[in-house]
């Protein structure tokens, strides 16, 4: 039911665009009405086909980070709403099977990794595999889980360290986890009180909004929650709410990586955006 629910959300947005285009077009053209609405069928099928590939798909992307403050190379690993539960967990096992030969210091995941109550959480035992730190904030959607304080505290028991609202050293990192289950204002007082001058300070939160508040005593924010708006054309929606919406954004010497993320939610497929695992090399500059 929730599949069938979740791809006809997909298609019925598809469709209402590609009608609604149609009937445009229609109204400015001679086209005729038969010749038009096959038009419109065939682009629906195949723009939904073409979605439905490409949201099961999962790219590697890397984005250098240059600063004064670290003596050697940090490698990271970032990924952001898998939506596990949405997604079965052989879209985690692709995803850390795409990781598996990759040299890195810690996966950092950055919140929504599940979304559903009925999601198996021996599912992430495959995470135990990953001989490196793990390092998990929460998003929105973990907050919906029924009994979801119970079920954060178990992903200690699949090798995942929750920050929650705490901060990891590491070299001459100072990794700063900010829960999402609290005003803007909280988090930004988190994030003063666990910033420390001397340390390249990376912020981890769901959501970019924090950036605009505390970015001038950041390094780097890496954050998702977005999905770049999925589904073309929604990210001009998303956009009205979240301005900084995908990519990489500089201010100062802060710089905010906002990912599209690792999964889908709702439909699987993606129309003009990509799943995505990021690696994050911070290098001396």
């Amino acid at each position: 039911m929730r599949l069938l629910i979740y791809e006809g959300m997909g298609i019925g947005f598809v469709g209402f665009w590609v009608v609604n285009l149609g009937l445009i077009i229609g109204t400015l053209t001679a086209i005729s009405s038969p010749s038009l609405g096959a038009v419109c069928i065939f682009s629906i099928t195949a723009i939904t086909l073409f979605s439905s590939i490409n949201g099961r798909l999962i790219n590697l992307k890397r984005i250098t980070i240059l600063s004064s403050k670290v003596n050697e190379q940090i490698r990271l690993i970032f990924i952001s709403d898998t939506h596990l539960g949405s997604n079965p967990k052989k879209h985690l096992e692709k995803i850390c099977s795409k990781i598996k030969d990759l040299n890195f210091d810690f996966l950092l995941i950055g919140g929504d990794f599940i979304d559903s109550s009925s999601f198996d959480l021996d599912g992430l035992g495959i995470l135990k595999s990953i001989k490196k730190p793990v390092l998990f904030i929460s998003g929105n959607h973990e907050y919906y889980i029924k009994d979801y304080k119970k079920k954060l505290k178990r992903l200690e028991d699949y090798n995942i360290v929750f920050l929650d609202n705490k901060s990891f050293k590491f070299k001459n990192l100072n990794l700063i986890g900010i829960s999402d289950d609290q005003t803007l204002e909280h988090q930004k007082s988190v994030a003063e009180n666990l910033i420390e001058d001397h340390f390249f300070n990376l912020i981890l939160v769901h959501k970019p909004l924090l950036w605009d508040y505390v970015f001038e005593k950041t390094d780097l924010m890496l954050s998702g929650h977005t999905h770049n708006g999925q589904i073309f054309p929604f990210n001009f929606f998303v956009r009205l709410r979240f301005k900084n919406i995908y990519g990489l954004y500089e201010k100062l010497t802060s710089k905010l990586y906002v990912s599209s993320g690792s999964g889908c939610w709702g439909p699987k497929m993606r129309l003009g955006t990509r799943n995505e695992i990021v690696e994050v090399l911070i290098s001396k500059n």
